[in-house]
């Protein structure tokens, strides 16, 4: 009788995949050789369908074997596979950074200047997902057969907290990152940066401290201005997350008092960490005893590279002091502009504000993402923008391991499509966007990513974009750009 995977403490689908992984690396299975069925290798290991299935995936999740309709599974070309360790740049360090409360010094004409026409240039530094790697074809044919269906319900305003299928649909994707709300919980927002903006107004008031990571994502940095708050900056591993050490001392800091933690801990912007699930529970444990309200930034969680799925801060919050914000921009159609918050104790006075700021938001598309999301092929979706993903992060960073002054470092992110890259502290990469722009190429430098402007010797580099001679020749000419900046 054959097991399932709950009955092996050990994973056995772990096995499955190892087998097949060293039959490749042997030269049993050769680049576009088909590998054995699923039925197949149940049948030669002796383990359940659904053990292998697993197997199967976490090498497709991998980028070792790829899945092709109607086909089974097939052996990647090496090439589109993972650089050697070995050869992969070094990390960067943690940069420690004192707790201080200061106004967030973000330039918004430099930011101005580097969100260049993407049609136009290479957006090598945007978090901008190509068109070519999402479904745009599917979502358009939802779109269209929901207004078709509903035209009245298209033709009407639909108030906030939203279209109730989408929240339904919002609450039960959030189980898999061990969340425990209801549609009545959540509120559809124009993208996470209203999600966000809305958290925010709901427990600031102007003049107040909010703290972010360091680095953080600008967006972050630019809301705070625009609400008249100010900012502490909390040192960040570029593996682990943002320091506990450092967060039990801004909770007992007597010089100024935080009235909110904002935060992405999964698929970092512009890390790409995701912190370990302990410090997850310890982060919703000590900012529930400081009363700090936390808002959570997960709009890269479901691009996780390895499975599970990450939990949420909030899957670890039993008094609603977690506000978790999210969007389909990244993962389904960036043009929609719907996102969505899970309020908490809050959700009274954010769906208040979402009123009277915007009423609600628009209602074909959130139909149309819901229809998409009851089709089920938001997954396969997932699985497969992680796969190509991984793939681009993984030509990126040996392009800046072969292109880049000596000594520049890198992350190794564990999900999404963004690189941060650390080049010696001899080169500014502010000097380098002057000179990129006029060529064409968008760029964001470290600075943007600091209320006080660290990592000025940064850069965080886009893998959204298919990999082509023209990207590679860009990241050359960084490359040499950056190295006679050295000079």
């Amino acid at each position: 009788m054959k097991k399932t995977i709950d009955q092996f403490p050990d994973r056995l689908y772990l096995q499955v995949a190892e087998r097949v992984a060293a039959m490749i690396d042997k030269g049993a299975l050769n680049p576009g050789d088909r590998i054995p069925s699923i039925r197949r290798m149940s049948d030669q290991m002796s383990v359940a369908i659904s053990t292998v299935q697993h197997a199967y995936q976490t090498l497709e999740d991998r980028g070792v074997i790829e899945a092709r309709p109607k086909s089974g599974y097939y052996v990647r070309p090496k090439h589109s596979r993972r650089v050697s360790d070995s050869l992969a740049p070094i990390e960067p360090e943690m940069l420690r950074l004192p707790l201080r409360a200061a106004n967030a010094q973000i330039d918004d004409d430099l930011l101005r200047t580097r969100t260049i026409d993407t049609q136009q240039s290479i957006p090598i530094g945007m978090s901008l997902p190509s068109v070519e790697f999402l479904p745009a074809d599917a979502i358009s044919k939802h779109l269209a057969r929901a207004v078709r269906s509903d035209p009245a319900s298209a033709c009407k305003y639909e108030l906030a907290p939203g279209l109730k299928e989408l929240r339904v649909r919002v609450a039960q994707r959030a189980m898999d990152s061990g969340c425990n709300f209801g549609p009545d919980d959540v509120v559809i927002t124009n993208g996470t940066t209203e999600a966000l903006a809305l958290a925010l107004r709901a427990v600031t008031e102007p003049g107040d401290t909010v703290a972010v990571e360091s680095p953080c994502y600008f967006g972050f940095l630019s809301l705070i201005k625009m609400l008249s708050l100010k900012v502490v900056e909390v040192s960040t591993d570029p593996r682990n997350g943002i320091s506990i050490e450092s967060l039990e001392r801004l909770v007992g800091h007597k010089k100024f008092r935080v009235k909110a933690l904002l935060l992405n801990p999964n698929v970092q912007n512009p890390l790409g960490s995701i912190t370990p699930n302990e410090n997850k529970r310890r982060i919703a444990e000590l900012m529930k005893r400081a009363r700090i309200p936390i808002i959570e930034d997960d709009i890269y969680g479901d691009l996780a590279f390895d499975s599970p799925r990450p939990r949420c801060i909030k899957a670890f919050d039993n008094s609603g002091n977690v506000m978790l914000c999210s969007s389909f921009s990244k993962t389904l159609a960036p043009g929609f502009r719907i996102g969505w918050i899970a309020a908490g104790r809050w959700y009274d006075r954010v769906n208040d504000f979402k009123c009277t700021s915007s009423l609600g938001t628009a209602t074909p598309p959130q139909m149309a993402i819901a229809s998409y999301l009851e089709s089920g092929g938001f997954d396969a979706n997932l699985r497969r923008l992680r796969k190509i993903y991984r793939d681009q992060l993984w030509l990126l960073s040996d392009a800046v391991r072969r292109h880049f002054p000596d000594g520049t470092r890198a992350t190794n992110p564990q999900g999404g499509h963004l690189l941060w890259v650390e080049m010696p502290d001899s080169v500014d990469a502010d000097a380098l966007h002057v000179q990129l722009v006029a060529k064409k190429i968008s760029l964001l430098s470290g600075s943007m990513f600091s209320a006080s402007h660290h990592y000025r010797n940064c850069l965080r580099l886009n893998a959204g974009i298919p990999w082509s001679p023209q990207v590679e020749r860009a990241i050359a000419l960084i490359g040499r750009l950056a190295k006679k900046t050295q000079s």
